[in-house]
């Protein structure tokens, strides 16, 4: 298990870190922090806002989640509060690794430039990913070898069969994207899965074509209608672990964010453990 000293030292593999902190927590809760400032109270700084959850919850997690959305959308001072945040963070907690939900997806060079802001300004170990360029265009990311690369394959919407569901070869695009990624794509064995979990039987399909090894990062649980346990049965490896399950809005926004992490994180376990891998 890596020490806070080594953390603080250099960037560790993400997975790596990511499997430690699942086991000093026992858990695989995910907080996003999806601080909508229209939500806000009082002063409205989505920095202090985030500053009391992570204090909150830092026991309590595996990862933390930031959409840049949330930030992007108020302009600089949105990006100072994303920046003071993943700080803060790096600093304080180097121990939980920051995944930047970003779903960049461009030509090669755009991409070098998203992976600057992700690594190398934010101090983020993990960032989401779009396929829909292919192999050659998200190279820049998956050449960064400690760092997660979390690539979109059956995301949570209800409108994601538009395209994911499009049979290509006999077999839906996300069935051959999870292909993709897992034969091909991770070289350097940092690729991650979005798999949303509104869609249990897909998540299922998924586990067994890319096999124990992956990680997922499940959106999709409670105000998207998931179902927690239907996701753990679908999803967990043979060891309980394997899946990163997000929740946002529900602790963030809870009238006691710590209360109700600790029960979804306890849920989440008693769900693992009754689990037959």
């Amino acid at each position: 298990m890596a020490t806070v000293k080594s953390l603080l030292k250099g960037k560790m593999n993400f997975i790596n870190k990511l499997e430690d902190q699942v086991r000093r927590a026992n858990s695989l809760l995910c907080v996003g922090l999806d601080s909508d400032i229209e939500k806000l109270s009082g002063e409205k700084d989505q920095f202090v806002f985030n500053k009391k959850i992570i204090e909150a919850t830092h026991d309590l997690v595996c990862s933390y989640k930031l959409n840049t959305a949330f930030y992007e959308s108020t302009g600089h001072l949105g990006i100072i509060a994303l920046k003071k945040t993943c700080d803060y963070l790096r600093e304080k907690y180097p121990e939980i690794p920051i995944i930047i939900d970003g779903k960049r997806g461009d030509i090669g060079n755009t991409n070098r430039e998203y992976v600057q802001f992700v690594f190398s300004y934010l101090g983020g170990d993990a960032v989401t990913v779009n396929p829909y360029l292919g192999e050659e265009a998200i190279g820049p990311f998956l050449d960064e070898k400690d760092s997660g690369i979390i690539i979109l394959c059956k995301t949570s919407n209800p409108g994601s069969g538009e395209f994911q569901n499009l049979e290509i070869d006999g077999e839906p695009l996300y069935k051959s994207v999870a292909r993709n990624v897992s034969r091909k794509w991770n070289k350097n064995n940092n690729c991650l899965l979005v798999v949303g979990a509104t869609y249990p039987q897909e998540l299922k399909e998924i586990r067994q074509i890319v096999g124990e090894d992956m990680w997922f990062l499940v959106p999709g649980v409670g105000s998207q209608g998931g179902d927690l346990k239907a996701t753990l049965n679908a999803g967990l490896n043979k060891k309980r672990k394997g899946l990163i399950i997000n929740f946002s809005r529900s602790i963030i926004f809870a009238g006691n964010p710590r209360e109700e992490a600790i029960k979804l994180r306890d849920e989440i376990n008693k769900h693992r453990n009754m689990t037959v891998g």
